[in-house]
C-alpha cells in the first residue's frame, strides 16, 4: 500500500510539473516582426529590427517570430496572423505598413504594436483615414519608431565629398518615400557643406532637394536593377554611391568590387559587417540602429512602460552614425576626418542643420 501511494505522489508531483511547464509556455511574452519587402536576410532594416528582437529574446526571455512580406497584400495578412496567435507586441517594419499598422492597432486596442520609420498622426488634408493615411491622431497602443538618418548621411556625403577623385558622387533609392528620400536629403547637404567650406564644386548625381526628385529602382529587392544603376552612375562619371534601397543596393556593390570604378556607401546596417563579401569597396555605411529601437520597444513592453507616440533617435543619442571607415581607415586624410568630426559635433550642438545647409 505504501508503495502504491508512493507511486501516486510521483504522478502527482509529476503533473504538477508538466502543468507549471505548459503555463510558462503559454504565458511567455511574445513578439512577433512582420517585415517590409526584402526579406529577413535583406541585411539591411528588416534583418536590423530582427536583430533587436533576437536580442530580446536572449536578454529579456520573450520568445520572438516573424512573418515575411512578398508583398504589399502580406502586411494586413501577417499581422491578423499574429493577432490571432495573441501576439503580445507586434513590430512592424517600413513606411509602406503605415495603413495596416493603424487599422489594426485601433481594432485591437489590447495589444501592443511598434512600427518603424513611422509615426502617428499620419493624415494631410484631404486624406482619406484608412486608406491614404493610418490616423489623424496619435494611437494609444502604437509607438513609432523614427530616426534622424539625414544626419548621419551628411556626415557619408561630406566623408564622399572629400574621398571622390571625380568630382561626382551619386545617390539612389529604392521608393520615392520619406525614410528613403531622407538619407539623399542628408547626402546632397553634407556635399553641399564640403563645397561651401572647400570651395570645390562636387556634384551629387540621383538626388535633387529642391526638386524633390531623384533616381529610384522602383523596388526593394531586385539587386540586377542596383547592377543598372551603379553601371550608369559609374559611366556618369560618379565613383562613389550611396544606395538606399535595401538589397537592390548589394548588385550596386558588386558592380563597384568588380569594376573596381566605385565605392558605396551601406545603409542601415554596417555593410563592412553584414555584407562582408563587398567589405573591400564598403567606404562607411549610414548608421540607422533599428535593432537598438526595436530592442527598446519590447523592453517597454515587457516591463509595463509602454505607451504610444514616437520615440526619435538621432546623432545626439547615437540613434544614428556613420560606421568606422574599416579598411579605408588609412585613406581617408587626418584632415578629412577631423572635419567629418567636427560636422557631426556641430549636429549635435545644433549649430549646424541639414535644412540650414540646404537653404544656402
Amino acid at each position: 500500500m505504501k508503495k502504491i501511494f508512493a507511486f501516486l505522489s510521483l504522478l502527482v508531483v509529476a503533473s504538477m510539473l508538466l502543468t507549471a511547464c505548459g503555463g510558462t509556455t503559454s504565458s511567455a511574452f511574445k513578439v512577433g516582426q512582420v517585415t517590409d519587402l526584402g526579406g529577413i536576410d535583406d541585411k539591411s532594416f528588416n534583418a536590423s529590427a530582427w536583430l533587436g528582437v533576437e536580442n530580446a529574446q536572449k536578454e529579456l526571455g520573450v520568445t520572438g517570430k516573424y512573418l515575411e512580406s512578398q508583398g504589399q497584400s502580406d502586411y494586413a495578412k501577417n499581422i491578423q496572423q499574429f493577432l490571432d496567435e495573441d501576439t503580445n507586441l507586434i513590430v512592424t517594419v517600413g513606411f509602406l505598413l503605415g495603413v495596416d499598422t493603424a487599422k489594426a492597432a485601433l481594432a485591437n486596442p489590447e495589444t501592443k504594436f511598434a512600427i518603424v520609420d513611422y509615426a502617428y498622426p499620419d493624415c494631410w488634408p484631404g486624406a482619406a483615414v484608412g486608406k491614404d493615411c493610418g490616423s489623424d491622431k496619435e494611437i494609444a497602443n502604437v509607438l513609432g519608431l523614427t530616426f534622424q538618418t539625414d544626419q548621419a548621411a551628411f556626415l557619408a556625403g561630406y566623408l564622399a565629398a572629400g574621398m571622390t577623385k571625380t568630382g561626382k558622387v551619386a545617390t539612389y533609392g529604392g521608393l520615392n518615400i520619406p525614410t528613403v528620400t531622407i538619407f539623399m536629403k542628408g547626402f546632397e547637404a553634407g556635399v553641399k557643406y564640403y563645397n561651401q567650406q572647400k570651395g570645390t564644386n562636387v556634384e551629387v548625381l540621383g538626388w535633387n532637394t529642391a526638386a524633390a526628385d531623384g533616381v529610384f529602382a522602383g523596388n526593394f529587392e531586385s539587386t540586377d536593377d542596383g547592377r543598372s544603376l551603379a553601371e550608369s552612375f559609374v559611366q556618369e562619371g560618379a565613383d562613389i554611391i550611396l544606395p538606399v534601397a535595401g538589397p537592390v543596393g548589394l548588385g550596386s556593390a558588386a558592380v563597384c568590387k568588380e569594376t573596381g570604378n566605385c565605392l558605396v556607401i551601406g545603409v542601415d546596417a554596417d555593410w563592412y559587417e553584414t555584407a562582408a563579401e563587398y567589405k573591400d569597396v564598403v567606404l562607411t555605411s549610414v548608421l540607422k540602429k533599428i535593432n537598438v529601437a526595436v530592442y527598446d520597444a519590447v523592453k517597454r513592453a515587457k516591463d509595463g512602460t509602454f505607451k504610444g507616440g514616437v520615440a526619435t533617435y538621432t546623432i545626439k543619442d547615437g540613434g544614428v552614425d556613420i560606421a568606422p571607415y574599416h579598411d579605408f581607415d588609412s585613406k581617408v586624410s587626418a584632415e578629412l576626418k577631423a572635419e567629418v568630426e567636427a560636422a557631426k559635433k556641430a549636429l549635435i550642438d545644433g549649430s549646424l542643420t541639414v535644412d540650414g545647409v540646404l537653404a544656402k
